[in-house]
């Protein structure tokens, strides 16, 4: 398998630690979102929406989408699983997921942004307010979706998809100075994930693409 992404990607950073989860080895193509690589000819035959991340099976065959990844690998890869055995937690696992990928993630990306401050003339405080309204208020929903589902975990007392959205989420929130400092149970998870070795593997520090300092 080929993983083409970018060190700081959310989305790529999803997949980075469901790989590191299953323990499944895959090679690494850095596509550079900020020299506009992912709209290239050769990348864009691969994902038309010019996104990351996209994984290239053996055959092949390329997936696009983070969630569409993440379920290819546990159809393909079920053990160690990462989706809840009760099909109740299951569903509700996959709904905080995408809650987070669909609804909290989008307005951090960078096209988004570039948008905004380019054709909106956001400026900083501006963009911040807009990252608070929108992305805060959908982590201060998942957050109470928590309280419902969450053990040690998202969704019980293992990791899932859902703890594969959420720690990338809480890294770039924390990155765009959202605060989160009201998401208890969030803080509470993501502490315990990032002590864990497949989720520091995954981390966009320790990527090969990554720019340090």
């Amino acid at each position: 398998m080929k993983l083409f992404g970018y060190w700081r990607s959310s989305a790529t950073y999803r997949v980075r630690i469901a790989l590191a989860l299953k323990t499944l080895d895959y090679a690494y193509e850095p596509v550079n979102l900020l020299k506009g690589e992912q709209k290239s000819g050769a990348y864009l035959a691969r994902n038309p929406l010019g996104l990351v991340p996209a994984l290239e099976i053996d055959n092949g065959a390329v997936i696009t989408q983070s969630l569409a990844i993440m379920e290819y690998l546990e159809e393909v890869h079920p053990s160690p699983t990462l989706l809840p055995a009760d099909p109740v937690l299951r569903a509700k696992a996959r709904a905080i997921a995408a809650s987070i990928a669909c609804e909290a993630q989008p307005f951090m990306n960078l096209g988004v942004q570039t948008y905004l401050k380019t054709e909106g003339n956001f400026d900083d405080v501006a963009l911040k307010n807009w990252l608070e309204a929108r992305t805060g208020a959908a982590m201060a929903a998942v957050e109470k979706m928590l309280a419902e589902t969450a053990g040690d975990f998202c969704a019980g007392d293992a990791p899932t998809i859902a703890d594969c959205c959420l720690v990338p989420q809480m890294f770039g929130a924390m990155r765009f100075g959202v605060d989160v400092s009201g998401l208890r149970r969030m803080n509470e998870i993501y502490e315990r994930c990032s002590k864990l070795p497949a989720f520091e593997k995954a981390h966009p520090m320790n990527q090969p693409d990554a720019v340090k300092g």
